[in-house]
């Protein structure tokens, strides 16, 4: 089964579970040509009863940017968010980026229902116990975690699809040659790989005995479909405060406590789904 197929399929597994609220509130920050800004990456969909989810703005061409900028939050206030995550997997940039953030806030508010117990204390970088003689694979350049990489001594290799990456930051280790990521020993990627659809392909060109962490805000789902793919540790996000969240979004403001970290480890996850 496909990797989206599978997500589907827990959320029609929830769906089925529980009644999922209706959409209270959408965010889409205005889109700028050249690349969006730190504080402009993220959309955002709120449910009744404070659940909300977290998607990265990746809306592929010039169709989809004409697409994207005809979004209107009231097109989906009062609308059920399941009927958004089961169109995960359509291959459609927006809907694909609207279907994560739905499944994202089904998964919270269904954590919150069955009282999960979320791991918000452990660091997923700490977890790949980086250090000199390691060598790095990251898939997508994620500039926050360079300086903390930088510290262990660890080689670096950057795995990017952008070959204009290259000539903007000269002096890092990037490649665009997948086959790079045989000869680390330890691999972290962006959470915006299940997004891309590029993770099943990338997990093709890793080690056997790689160690496999997914990091990034959308990483809000519950993680068995990417378990399931030989991934160890998937780091994440949680909103805590929709109000404060939604607020922060439109004011183009850091999260703060709006959001809590959170981090599922492979070794010691027991799954509800």
């Amino acid at each position: 089964m496909a990797m989206k197929d599978e997500f589907r399929k827990i959320i029609t597994t929830l769906a089925d579970r529980f009644s999922v609220p209706p959409i209270d509130k959408m965010f889409f920050p205005p889109l700028y040509r050249g690349g969006q800004p730190r504080n402009a990456e993220f959309m955002a969909m709120g449910l009744g009863q404070g659940a909300a989810g977290i998607s990265f703005v990746l809306i592929g061409d010039a169709t989809g940017a004409d697409l994207y900028n005809k979004l209107h939050p009231d097109q989906f206030i009062g609308k059920d968010p399941v009927a958004f995550a089961l169109e995960f997997g359509s291959d459609d940039p927006v809907k694909e980026m609207i279907s994560l953030a739905a499944i994202n806030a089904i998964s919270h508010f269904a954590m919150v229902k069955m009282g999960v117990e979320v791991d918000s204390t452990s660091d997923s970088l700490g977890l790949l116990n980086l250090c000199a003689g390691d060598r790095i694979g990251m898939v997508g350049l994620f500039m926050p975690l360079m300086g903390a990489i930088k510290k262990t001594g660890a080689d670096l290799v950057i795995l990017e699809k952008k070959p204009e990456l290259k000539e903007k930051f000269p002096r890092l280790n990037i490649t665009l040659d997948p086959r790079e990521l045989k000869t680390c020993n330890k691999v972290l990627c962006t959470s915006t790989t299940i997004l891309n659809n590029s993770l099943d392909n990338i997990m093709t060109h890793c080690d056997p005995g790689a160690f496999v962490s997914i990091v990034g805000p959308t990483a809000g789902y519950f993680p068995d479909p990417v378990f399931a793919r030989g991934v160890d540790v998937v780091g994440g996000r949680v909103v805590k405060d929709s109000e404060l969240f939604f607020q922060l979004l439109e004011q183009g403001k850091k999260w703060g406590d709006a959001t809590e970290k959170v981090c599922f480890q492979k070794s010691t996850y027991r799954s509800v789904v």
